[in-house]
């Protein structure tokens, strides 16, 4: 990336740029505005002077010559034919300062007259009304500060350290908010699917970049734990579906190889077995993959009770006692809870010696729905590992070597994308699956006995 695209320089010539302007509109106010003063302050001085020997003039006490004055420089009473009557001595042997007299009715007038010496700020006030009145000049010659750029020279001067200012710091501040971002963006480029184990560096405080860098580590773990996940579901299905292919294809190769040796339809038999069980793996898998990803289809209200008397109904086996005494709705997709009522009472069935007992209630903002056979029961020890991918504890694989060992892994998931739970719980007897969901009320979903 060129440096001149990055967000530092980006910030730096935008401070630098607006800080030029607003210097640039403050200088030309600066200076307009000192101008304006000493001008203000000069045709003042010589409007004060011009007055008090106008006063002089008209009271017959004028002195002559006139003496100097320490506000203006110069001042001259110059007759209506425009003839120097008197002066100071600054201005002796000089003509007159200005040729133009104030009109009679306005009696003083502030005057700029320029030659090839410079510039006069003046003061002409008429010492009477009358028309044939003499004026009495005072003025000062217009200063350096006016004439010369020299002001506008100090004032830019400024500007251009404030804003070398400005942009320095701008860069220099940028450069350390910006620092622990791309301690950040280096870290994450080492980052590699084969090492998902490092993180960025991360800082106390509540800031952004804070919080940035807290999140990015979750992220990070979250994906490592996922593409771990990935990793042992792909060692773990190659393993199993390598099972069922070998199988099949023994089969076929021994009844090819010797088929006056191999009973055909024992063969056939074992072949659609073995075929029988792949096809339960790869189907299980594709459930799996599609609860994964976003279910498209809208959620509807499910009543808890007869879904699990029809699905109790549907398949034969041990009994199964269903005790729905009320309705019980949640809400969520059909298709799924049928899956997963099923793979319960499958499981049930196939691990009962006499019977299943099956419980719908609704109980502090759930929906509760308890699975319980009368077998042997399932070890505390692998009460969490049943719900593994792929896992079939060994009474299992004798009751039913033909299952794929994905039926709980897959009815879990289904019960966390509902925002529910799927558990064993002790039981005098047996083993005691219990799952449950968000209750659905009337206003809607309750979690935690209340309406959301």
């Amino acid at each position: 990336m060129s440096p001149l695209h990055s967000i530092r320089a980006r910030y730096t010539i935008t401070a630098t740029t607006l800080s030029l302007l607003l210097l640039v509109t403050i200088g030309m106010s600066l200076d307009l505005a000192i101008r304006y003063k000493v001008q203000n302050e000069l045709f003042f001085q010589a409007e004060r002077a011009a007055a008090r020997w106008s006063a002089a003039e008209r009271n017959g006490v004028l002195p002559h010559p006139i003496p100097a004055s320490a506000d203006v420089d110069l001042i001259q009473l110059v007759d209506v034919h425009g003839k120097v009557v008197d002066s100071s001595p600054e201005a002796a042997h000089r003509p007159p300062v200005s040729m133009h007299r104030p009109p009679a009715d306005d009696r003083l007038q502030q005057q700029i007259e320029c030659s090839q010496g410079g510039c006069l700020i003046l003061m002409a006030n008429r010492v009477t009304p009358a028309a044939n009145s003499s004026v009495v000049y005072a003025g000062t010659a217009e200063p350096s500060i006016l004439v010369t750029h020299r002001l506008e020279y100090v004032i830019a001067a400024g500007a251009f350290l404030i804003v070398v200012l400005a942009a320095w710091t701008t860069w220099c501040a940028v450069g350390r908010t910006l620092r622990p971002v791309e301690a950040i963006r280096a870290r994450m480029a080492e980052i590699t699917v084969s090492d998902l184990s490092l993180r960025v560096p991360a800082r106390h405080g509540g800031d952004e970049i804070a919080l940035l860098a807290r999140t990015a580590n979750e992220t990070l773990a979250r994906l490592e734990e996922a593409v771990e996940q990935q990793r042992e579901f792909a060692s773990t299905t190659s393993h199993e579906l390598r099972t069922p292919i070998t199988a099949l294809r023994a089969r076929l190769e021994e009844a090819l190889l010797y088929p006056d040796d191999v009973d055909l339809r024992e063969a056939v038999g074992d072949a659609l077995a073995a075929g029988d069980r792949l096809e339960a793996i790869v189907n299980d898998l594709l459930l799996m993959a599609r609860l994964r990803a976003a279910d498209p289809s809208p959620p509807e209200a499910v009543e808890l009770g007869a879904l699990v008397k029809e699905e109790a109904a549907r398949a034969g086996g041990v009994p199964v006692v269903v005790n729905a005494p009320s309705e019980v709705w949640v809400l969520g997709s059909r298709i799924q809870l049928i899956r997963v009522v099923g793979n319960l009472l499958s499981n049930a069935r196939r691990h009962a010696d006499t019977g299943v007992e099956v419980s719908v209630e609704a109980a502090d903002g759930q929906a509760v729905v308890a699975v319980v056979d009368d077998g042997a029961g399932i070890a505390p020890t692998d009460r969490r590992r049943v719900f593994e991918r792929f896992t079939r504890l060994e009474d299992g694989r004798r009751r039913d070597a033909g299952g794929s060992g994905l039926g709980l892994a897959i009815s879990l998931d289904i019960a966390r994308a509902h925002r529910g739970t799927l558990c064993i719980e002790d039981s005098p007897r047996g083993a005691r699956f219990v799952l449950r969901l968000p209750l659905l009320s009337r206003q809607g979903p309750v979690d935690d006995g209340g309406a959301e």
